[in-house]
């Protein structure tokens, strides 16, 4: 067995071999390093410029509500396999929330349960265009980065929800 441990969110995972994508916050397997070389970028403690912190507090806004909509989207699934899809889709984006919260060094605020569509196809459009619009702010947000661990955080979150769309594109 071996520990390894992803350098976004910081968890670590414990197996044979690493894992193809981070269980916990979906980083691809190019951030998931042997706990030796790890230096995780939630646990970087650094003054951040405006624009970065202005830019986290609104992906913290925006992983909330994905959480808390998807959370929803479970409860109203009409199969057990999309229902612990939109589950666990919830927890990777809360654990974005999680890394957003520690970056800005700030507690997680109390997150507001979201309304979501009784049909699954309907669920399935809205996520998509949940995820399309994740993807183009935080391609933004890399790009407006002066700081080297922050554009780390949103080039890895950005390729995270790319991969949330192709999830979501299985089912319809």
């Amino acid at each position: 067995m071996n520990l390894y441990i992803c350098e976004i969110c910081g968890d670590a995972y414990v197996g044979v071999e690493k894992p193809s994508d981070c269980p916990f916050c979906g980083a691809k397997g190019n951030f998931i390093k042997n706990s030796a070389e790890a230096e995780p970028i939630a646990e970087i403690k650094t003054e951040l410029s405006e624009i970065s912190k202005k830019n986290l507090m609104e992906t913290l806004a925006l992983e909330t509500k994905a959480n808390a909509i998807y959370l929803c989207m479970a409860g109203e699934a009409k199969s057990y396999s999309i229902m612990k899809m939109y589950k666990r889709l919830a927890k990777v984006e809360l654990e974005h929330a999680i890394i957003a919260t520690k970056l800005l060094n700030i507690t997680m605020p109390e997150i507001t349960p979201e309304n979501c569509s009784s049909e699954d196809l309907e669920n399935f459009q809205k996520t998509i265009e949940l995820e399309d619009h994740a993807v183009e702010l935080y391609r933004k947000f890399a790009g407006e980065s002066s700081e080297v661990h922050i554009r780390k955080f949103f080039g890895a979150i950005m390729q995270a929800e790319m991969g949330h769309i192709e999830l979501i594109k299985n089912f319809i």
